[in-house]
């Protein structure tokens, strides 16, 4: 089968490097034990702050993990990832990285964007750490804002639910109500739009408001929701929910309809090998390349600052092609070659809300 639009962590590396600003200032004092780069082979290298849901949940957090697989690997240094806690405050973020940066990681990384306030305060209280965030903006000399397109890859996913739904209804789970989630949501809509001419209808809903109710944590909640849209028909389901997407693509397995994953290529993930036959695609979105990438710029000491934006131009998002099962419905491989090329030629604008 032609491939579509798999990641290519070192295509994404070389990208993202190619923006490199310039290495981050600041003054030492009795608050700044960071380092302008990381301290080699046997010293400390990248750390990272997991977000809601935490290692394991075959998606987000476990991207993030296979950048920080990757930098130990290949820079030889000490690294570390860190748990979230139930309930927690901004306080308690701002505490676990400020942690990590007195111990000497750099960088240090916080995986999602829930980091934000937290990230900005301990950036503050050690300028010369470099600090990391995904799927958030902060503004300061010494971090790197790591941020997708994901609308991009959900328009693809959209013009596949278009291509491989029989009911001409399909469905959207997102985790939380947020402006992020927002975006898969409405990248999906438009190419199943795009794709059916409006015949198929899309149902979408959020487990939560927000993410201390479990909206990306809780594979029950998710297991719900899909079975309450596979009862009004929907034969192709899209889950933009972390850990509780797991329970949409149970459900999906259980009703012998289509799952769609996200941010990892989730036909491939161990964890969900009893369901990967219903698990048409994923959404892709190389966290763990745009860690990599952050890392090896710190390493080097040229550290990236800014935002940092992974698109399809630069194969930061994608769709995956793992399950052939799509080389077998009509039309679909050629739909999506399409559709990519044109919204990276700019013919296609993909909406984000």
């Amino acid at each position: 089968m032609r491939r579509i639009s798999s990641l290519t962590r070192v295509a994404v590396g070389v990208a993202s490097l190619a923006l490199a600003a310039t290495a981050c200032g600041g003054t030492s004092s009795d608050k700044d034990s960071g380092s302008s780069s990381s301290e080699g082979s046997g010293g400390k290298g990248l750390a990272i702050a997991y977000d809601v849901g935490g290692k394991g949940d075959q998606s987000f957090n476990d991207a993030a993990f296979s950048g920080l697989e990757k930098a130990q690997k290949e820079f030889g240094y000490k690294t570390a990832d860190i748990e979230p806690t139930e309930g927690e405050t901004d306080a308690d973020k701002e505490q676990r990285l400020v942690s990590l940066a007195k111990q000497g990681y750099n960088p240090v990384v916080g995986i999602g964007f829930a980091y934000g306030p937290a990230l900005e305060a301990a950036a503050k209280k050690y300028p010369k750490t470099s600090f990391g965030i995904v799927d958030s903006v902060v503004e300061a000399k010494n971090v790197a804002s790591l941020v997708f397109a994901e609308q991009e890859s959900s328009y693809l996913a959209g013009v596949a639910a278009a291509k491989a739904t029989k009911s001409n209804v399909v469905g959207f789970v997102g985790g939380v109500d947020v402006p992020l989630i927002h975006k898969f949501q409405a990248g999906y809509e438009q190419g199943v739009k795009d794709t059916s001419g409006g015949k198929v209808k899309v149902i979408s809903q959020y487990l939560t408001q927000t993410a201390a109710e479990g909206g990306f944590s809780s594979p029950d909640k998710g297991k719900a929701a899909a079975e309450g849209q596979i009862e009004k028909k929907a034969d192709v389901l899209y889950a933009a929910a972390g850990l509780s997407g797991q329970g949409v693509i149970e459900a999906a397995s259980k009703a012998k309809v289509w799952a769609i994953g996200v941010d990892s290529d989730q036909y491939n993930q161990k964890a969900l090998a009893a369901y990967k036959a219903s698990i048409l695609t994923s959404a892709l979105k190389d966290v763990g390349g745009a860690v990599y990438s952050f890392a090896k710029s710190v390493h080097e000491g040229k550290p990236l600052t800014g935002t940092q934006t992974f698109d399809l131009k630069v194969n930061g998002v994608g769709l995956a092609d793992s399950n052939p099962k799509m080389a077998e419905i009509a039309g679909l491989t050629d739909a999506v070659a399409k559709a990519k090329a044109a919204i990276i030629a700019g013919t296609i604008k993909v909406k984000t809300s």
